[in-house]
Formats: C-alpha cells, sequence, structure tokens
C-alpha cells in the first residue's frame, strides 16, 4: 500500500462508517434499550411540563380577569353581556376560559399546579440522568474494547506494514482519533437519543393542542434538513483533512524528535521549521475550514427557530383572540416550539461533531481491516534442549512479487559455531536474519532449526529459543534492573547483576545514584550510547538462547568497551549458534564461518584467512577497511 493509499487521504461514505460503529454496541443492545427506555419516561415528564406550567399561566390570567368582573354572575351572562355590548373579541376570549366571576386568582390551585410542574421536572431529570449515566457506561465499554482491538491488531500487524506506513501516521491513529472518537461518543450519543425522542414527543402534544400552530412549527424541518445537506457535507471532507493533514504533521514531529541531533549537525533546522510549518499550516487551514462549517451550524438552527418564534407568536395571539385558544396554551406551544427547535439545532450541531467522529473512526477502522501475519497454525515442536542448528535451503524472497532480493540460497549453521555476514548496503544481510526470526516469511525454499520447518513452529516457539540485540537500543521507561530482566520476567536480582557482571555493565549501573533501581527515559536518554548497548546485550545474555543474533551489535561504543565487549560475546557465544553481521571485522574475525552477500546471495564464504588468501570480495573490504582507517564506514547495512 503506498502512502497515497493511506487511510484518511480518500472521503469515505459516511453511512457504512457510522453503521460499523454502531455495530460495536451490539454486545451492549439491552443495555442501550434500557437507557432509550428511559430516555422516553423523561421525555414524557419533560413534555408534560409545559402544558401543567400552561395551565398555572391560566389560573393567574383568567383569575385576574374574573377578580375584575362582578361576583353573583354566570360566565355564560358575563359572556352574553359582551355580545350585546358589541363587544365580540372579548366576549370569545371569555367564553374560551374557564373562570367563576367575582372570584379572583385561587392561589391554593396555583400552588398545587406549581408544585406538580416542579415534580414533574424534577423526576424528568432524574430519569434522563440515569439514561445518561448507563449510555456513558456503554460508550466507555465499547471504547475500551475498540483500544483493545487496535492494541492487538498493532501486535498482530507484520513487520512489512510498518516498513510501509510512518510512524507518525500509526501514532495519530492511536491517540488523536481514538481520543477524538471517544469525547464526541461520550457527548454526543446519549444527546442524540434525548433529542430524537424530544422531537417525537413534542410533535405529538404540539398536535393535540393545535394543528395550525403545528404546521408552522414544521416548517423547521426542510430548513433543517437544507441547512444540514449545505454544511454537513462540506464539513466532512474538511474534517476528512484535518485528521489526515495532523497525521502528517505528528511525523514531523516524531522525526524532528528522534533525530533532533542530525537535524542541528548538517544545519537542518530551518528546512525542518519550513516543513514543519508548511505542514502546521495545512492542520490549521483544514481545521479552520472544518470548525467554520461546524460553526454555522447552530447559528442558523437558532436564526429557523426564532422565525418559527415569530410565527407562532402571530398565529397562536389571533387564535387566543378568536377565542379558539386559552393564552396558557399558547405559551404552553411557544415552549413547546423552543423544545422541538432546540434538540433540531443541537442534531445539526452534532452533525459537524458526527463527521468529525466519522473522519476518525474510518482511519481506526482503515487500521484494524490491514491484513494480518499469517495464522500462526504450526505444530511442530523443538527438541526440550534444541542444539541449534541452523539451514536455509534453496529460500528465495523479495519485498514485493516484481523485484526479488534472495533468489537461491543455501545455508548451513552447525550449532554452536558462529556465523559473520558481511555485504555492501543492500546485500541481503539483515534480511538474512529477518527471515530466520520470521519477521517476513520465505516466497519459496525452508529455514530449519534443528531439522524443524520454522514455518511449521509457532512464533512464539521460535523466538523463545532467540536472542537477539540491534543497533538501535530500545529502553522503556522503567528501572535497569527491569530492563535487563525484559527478556525472562520474573528474573532474580541476583541474575540480573550476574548478567551485567558479564557485559561490563555492573560498574557502570553502580556509578548511578540509585544503581540497578535507577529509572531511566524511555529511551535511555540519561545514558550514553555505549552504555544503552551495554544494557540490551545484558539483557540478551540473560536470556540464555539458543540462537544468538548480533546487527552491528557493537557499532555503537568506543573502542576500549569493544574489547570489554569481544570477551563478554565470547562468553554470550560459547556453546551457542551465533549469526553476527558487523562492519568492523575486529568483531568478525575469528568467526567459525564468514559469508560475504552481494544482491541478496552468497559470494564467498570461509574463516578470515581462508577469504584473505583468495583476495576476493572479502579481501576488497578488507582492504577498504584499513584505508579507512581500521572501518568498513559506509558498507554496513
Amino acid at each position: 500500500m503506498s502512502m497515497e493509499d493511506a487511510p484518511g487521504s480518500k472521503a469515505r461514505a459516511f453511512g457504512p462508517t457510522m453503521k460499523r460503529l454502531l455495530g460495536r454496541f451490539r454486545p451492549f443492545t439491552l443495555a442501550v434499550v434500557g437507557a432509550v427506555v428511559l430516555n422516553a419516561v423523561g421525555i414524557v415528564f419533560t413534555v408534560l411540563g409545559p402544558l401543567v406550567l400552561g395551565q398555572a399561566t391560566n389560573l393567574v390570567y383568567e383569575g385576574w380577569v374574573s377578580g375584575r368582573m362582578e361576583g353573583g354572575r354566570s360566565q355564560a351572562e358575563v359572556v352574553a353581556d359582551l355580545r350585546a355590548a358589541g363587544d365580540t373579541t372579548m366576549a370569545d376570549m371569555v367564553a374560551a376560559m374557564e373562570i367563576v366571576p367575582g372570584a379572583g386568582i385561587d392561589f391554593a390551585a396555583l400552588g398545587r399546579t406549581l408544585l406538580l410542574t416542579l415534580a414533574v421536572y424534577l423526576l424528568g431529570s432524574l430519569v434522563m440522568f440515569l439514561a445518561s449515566r448507563i449510555l456513558n457506561s456503554v460508550v466507555q465499554r465499547v471504547m475500551y474494547r475498540l483500544r483493545e482491538d487496535v492494541e492487538s491488531k498493532i501486535h498482530a500487524l507484520p513487520l512489512s506494514h510498518f516498513d510501509r506506513m510512518k510512524r507518525g501516521d500509526v501514532l495519530s491513529r492511536l491517540t488523536n482519533d481514538l481520543d477524538n472518537l471517544n469525547q464526541v461518543l461520550s457527548e454526543s450519543l446519549g444527546q442524540i437519543v434525548m433529542s430524537l425522542l424530544t422531537v417525537v414527543g413534542v410533535l405529538a402534544m404540539m398536535f393535540t393542542l393545535s394543528w395550525q400552530l403545528t404546521l408552522v412549527t414544521l416548517i423547521t424541518v426542510p430548513l433543517t434538513a437544507l441547512v444540514i445537506g449545505l454544511l454537513g457535507v462540506r464539513s466532512q471532507r474538511q474534517f476528512q483533512a484535518q485528521w489526515k493533514a495532523t497525521g502528517v504533521l505528528n511525523t514531523r514531529v516524531e522525526e524532528s524528535i528522534t533525530g533532533h541531533d542530525l537535524i542541528t549537525v548538517y544545519g537542518r533546522d530551518r528546512v525542518t521549521k519550513e516543513l514543519f510549518d508548511a505542514e502546521n499550516d495545512d492542520v490549521y487551514r483544514a481545521s479552520f475550514s472544518a470548525q467554520m462549517l461546524a460553526g454555522l451550524m447552530m447559528p442558523a438552527m437558532q436564526f429557523i427557530g426564532n422565525l418559527v418564534y415569530v410565527g407562532i407568536a402571530v398565529v397562536g395571539a389571533l387564535q387566543v383572540a378568536s377565542g379558539q385558544l386559552r393564552l396558557g396554551t399558547v405559551q404552553a406551544f411557544i415552549q413547546y416550539s423552543r423544545q422541538f427547535s432546540q434538540p433540531l439545532a443541537q442534531l445539526g450541531g452534532m452533525a459537524a461533531q458526527l463527521q468529525s467522529a466519522a473522519a476518525c473512526a474510518e482511519r481506526v477502522f482503515e487500521l484494524l481491516s490491514y491484513p494480518e501475519e499469517t495464522p500462526d497454525t504450526g505444530t511442530a515442536t523443538l527438541p526440550e534442549r534444541p542444539r541449534g542448528e541452523i539451514a536455509f535451503e534453496h529460500v528465495a524472497f523479495g519485498y514485493s512479487s516484481d523485484s526479488p532480493l534472495i533468489t537461491d540460497l543455501g545455508l548451513r549453521a552447525a550449532p554452536g559455531t558462529t556465523t559473520a555476514i558481511v555485504g555492501h548496503t543492500g546485500a541481503g544481510k539483515t534480511t538474512l536474519v529477518n527471515l530466520l526470526m520470521r519477521f517476513y516469511e520465505v516466497d519459496s525454499g525452508r529455514i530449519t532449526f534443528d531439522g524443524v520447518d520454522i514455518a511449521e513452529l509457532r512464533r512464539s516457539e521460535l523466538r523463545s529459543h532467540m536472542g537477539m540485540v540491534l543497533q538501535d537500543t530500545w529502553l522503556f521507561g522503567g528501572t535497569i534492573e527491569e530492563n535487563i530482566a525484559y527478556g525472562k520476567p520474573g528474573a532474580t536480582r541476583e541474575e540480573v547483576v550476574a548478567a551485567a557482571e558479564a557485559c561490563y555493565v555492573d560498574h557502570v549501573v553502580r556509578t548511578l545514584p540509585d544503581g540497578y533501581d535507577t529509572v531511566i527515559d524511555d529511551d535511555g536518554g540519561n545514558l550514553s550510547q555505549g552504555e544503552r548497548q551495554l544494557i540490551t546485550i545484558a539483557r540478551a545474555f540473560l536470556t540464555r538462547p539458543t540462537v544468538l543474533i548480533l546487527d552491528e551489535a557493537t557499532s555503537s561504543v568506543d573502542t576500549r568497551t569493544e574489547l570489554l565487549l569481544q570477551q563478554a560475546m565470547q562468553t554470550l557465544r560459547a556453546g551457542r549458534t551465533s549469526f553476527v553481521i558487523a562492519h568492523r571485522l575486529s568483531t568478525i574475525r575469528d568467526a567459525d564461518t564468514i559469508l560475504v552477500m552481494a544482491h541478496g546471495d552468497i559470494v564467498e564464504q570461509g574463516s578470515h584467512a581462508e577469504l584473505l588468501e583468495r583476495g576476493g570480495a572479502y579481501a576488497e573490504l578488507h582492504a577498504a577497511q584499513l584505508a579507512a582507517g581500521g572501518s568498513l564506514d559506509g558498507i554496513e547495512d
């Protein structure tokens, strides 16, 4: 997969992504249904609130009107007198009321109505709080499982995947995308459910009060759809661009931090800053456009709501004046219109957030869709005490199908022997080791371990008998003891110290304030390069592997330390099959067999003395080393 085809480089369909995302809620269907039911009950209470409050308004207004009338008369007699006097409008209004002339405001009934209103709203809030708590719990469980799946996927991907995908973009998917998805779901899912139920409940209540005013309110729906159609699609594209640009920027930051020394040495500070500024500007522009479009949603919805409010006020006033509605009913309807337009406005605002979440979800699901390593179905086992005989039989391999690197390689390493591998850059030295460790699978032929095809072994069993020390040291945040014991969980302090002493790192550790309990940075920044390399060698020493792989293991230490390591590695290699990739001939001079590789093939093999005597490729490398002052600089992998 090229970087042009990387996740986030193309906008994808919103519907399928959200369907896949909601599918992750299926195991929690019962909890979700329970939350929806509770929300529905809460909405019922909330919808009843304006109706009860409208009754309180009627009690106040109609009580005030009745108090200004002469007592001892019936409502019908008052209406008849008003009509006789020619005041038809007032007569219609009084006829629609429920009054007793001269009675005034019934404060007892008003008090009961207000208490009922308070109880309705409190119960509605309590029930919806419980529903929100349940939904948030479900969201966090879904995100917990999604993070688990992503973490498991990272470990299940083949090494070749990381060769083609930038580390910063992977980190962006694991952090920014998942965090944004978590935030949107936590804030929006419950609100979406509540808004949809509110729209349905309020709409039903409005139809029971006045179908004419309901039709005025429904003008909101097509206008809302128009706003979402115009702004939503555009915001989705911008959110896609935003998160893609964020991944690119994270890659730049990660490279700038890890390569800070080289950037400074080569005077690339200004160029690096210019590249960062350009990529940061891409993030700014995409984010600005996305947030601007998202920010327009809510004001547009509020404007539509205000238009509807004006329409309801005008039509409602005319209906009150004609006696078709009571004043409290219009007041309740105005509240219902707000309850109707507010969730629509919220849905419009959340549509932009969902577009952002969909963009992030697409990138995460893309990662989860990458093909994993071939299934580990091996049933073969190694002997309880393996000898360490390694053989390559007619092995062919290429990193891509159209450019094979190794065509027909044969090699046999006897148990307990040391095989050194040298050659120019791209000769295939490290590839040989990657195939042996099953970081990559051979295209044809086979590799055997004590006569057993390693493809028939489980990777975990194969690697449990191997130790590896690389040129690039890797230490994690923790104590020195924990770093040395990384390959052997449960190792005692005595075992750790013994390994450190054998690799000449013990004296370095004891000079530190806390000794083996010294906490180091996750990149070992508070240790020198040589000290970090010593720790990784001690780590391999502690595991006592059957097969040992040293890939430029001493290239980062000084000459004096290298001499100490030579002695340590001789002890480490004793009785073990060892493969050593090195460009310092001093580290491979005593190897049992030296392989010279070129273009994926072994062009020479033999001992140091034999190869020098032949005067071939190895002799040329040796001469180049001498000419360079004792180093084969420029020919290592």
